[in-house]
Formats: C-alpha cells, sequence, structure tokens
C-alpha cells in the first residue's frame, strides 16, 4: 500500500469530524446572536410585538382593545344568580345547582387545592401556609394575619352567595380566586365548606335512624 494513503485517509476523517463537532459547541454553549436557522419557517417573520407602537392606527397604539361588549366564547354571564351569587341587590340564599355527591366531592377536592393551605382540612384557619407564618412570625420575619375559621358563627351566617363572591373577589387579606376557579368549581367549594360546617355542628338527628343505634 502506497504511504501517502494513510495520511489522505486520516484528514478524510478528521474533515468528516468538523460538523459533528461544530454542532455539539453550537449546542451546548452559550451566544448573544442567533443561531442559524436552515429552515425558519414562521420563526422570523414581520410583526408588532405586545406594548409597542404602531403609526397605522390613531392611538398608535399595536395591541388592539377589545370592541365594547366583547364577551369570550363560553364566559356569557348572563345568569347573575350563577355568575355573581346575586339576585338583585341580595346575597343568594340557596346554591343555584344541584347538590349531588358528585358535586360535593369536588368541592371537596377544590377546597383541598385552593382553600385548605390557609384555612385547614378541617376549616378552623390551621393550614400549613398559617403554620409556616407562625414560625416565621416567632422569628420577626413576617407580620400574619391568622385566616378565618370557618366555622365561625360569622361566616356560618352568611348567605351561600356572600361565600361564593368572597371565593370570587377575595376579602381582606385573601385574594381573589375567580380567575383560577371556574364558577361551577366555586359553587361546589361552598357547597363543600356547608357540608364541612354541619359536620363540626351535627346532631343525632342529622344521622339516619337505622343508624343511630351505631352511635350509641
Amino acid at each position: 500500500m502506497p504511504r501517502w494513503i494513510a495520511p489522505v485517509v486520516l484528514t478524510f476523517v478528521v474533515i468528516a469530524l468538523i460538523p459533528a463537532a461544530l454542532i455539539t459547541r453550537a449546542r451546548y454553549t452559550r451566544s448573544s446572536t442567533p443561531r442559524i436557522n436552515l429552515v425558519p419557517d414562521m420563526d422570523y417573520q414581520l410583526k408588532y410585538l405586545p406594548q409597542t407602537a404602531n403609526a397605522l392606527f390613531a392611538d398608535g397604539r399595536a395591541m388592539r382593545p377589545a370592541p365594547e361588549g366583547t364577551v369570550a366564547r363560553g364566559r356569557l354571564a348572563e345568569d347573575e344568580r350563577f355568575h355573581r351569587g346575586r339576585s338583585g341587590e341580595d346575597w343568594v340564599g340557596e346554591i343555584p345547582v344541584p347538590v349531588t355527591g358528585a358535586v360535593l366531592r369536588r368541592g371537596r377536592e377544590r377546597y383541598g387545592i385552593f382553600c385548605s393551605v390557609c384555612h385547614g382540612l378541617s376549616g378552623y384557619g390551621d393550614g400549613m401556609v398559617h403554620a409556616r407564618a407562625l414560625e416565621l412570625a416567632e422569628k420577626g420575619l413576617a407580620n400574619w394575619v391568622p385566616p378565618t375559621s370557618l366555622h365561625d358563627d360569622l361566616v356560618r351566617d352568611r348567605p351561600d352567595g356572600h361565600l361564593f363572591n368572597t371565593i370570587t373577589y377575595g376579602i381582606r387579606n385573601m385574594p381573589a380566586y375567580g380567575p383560577q376557579i371556574p364558577p361551577e368549581d366555586r359553587w361546589a367549594i361552598v357547597a363543600y365548606l356547608r357540608a364541612l360546617q354541619r359536620s363540626q355542628k351535627a346532631t343525632l338527628d342529622d344521622v339516619p335512624a337505622e343508624k343511630r343505634s351505631a352511635l350509641r
């Protein structure tokens, strides 16, 4: 075999490895310039970014406000009892949806996710956020207003619509959960809260007759 073949083969092998080395380097290094895009598709296009100016419109804004009266699909809140918890100027006194076992289970699940962290699983205001805040307050690192016990007479005596409104818009230090929880789930939480309140002040009359003997 001629002596020149080995250097030539070695040269081609090294050249063949260069693209792989460059790709590896580009993948694992940072750069202030955009990467090479062989198939740009719609990655780069003429467009207006949010909060930028656009001289085409009289107000000079690129972002166009929604026409007055626009309602997102599925968000037409015609039933004010269901969507606001009100009937005219009065709070709704009863939950405006059938309270079934499925609704209560859904309410318990949503309560556990959104409410129990502050109010506690039992509703006495002893959730994990409250416990942690007390620890920080003892170290002088936080000022904490304890969550309201949901078993206080003040809360028990509020109409269902008032509780729905509190979940929707918040109250005092409690933030609004309306953007996070749809109306049907807010009513499910109210239904579960009523069941939770009743469980803490239940009497023998609340137990089915055929099961009372087991309690005694």
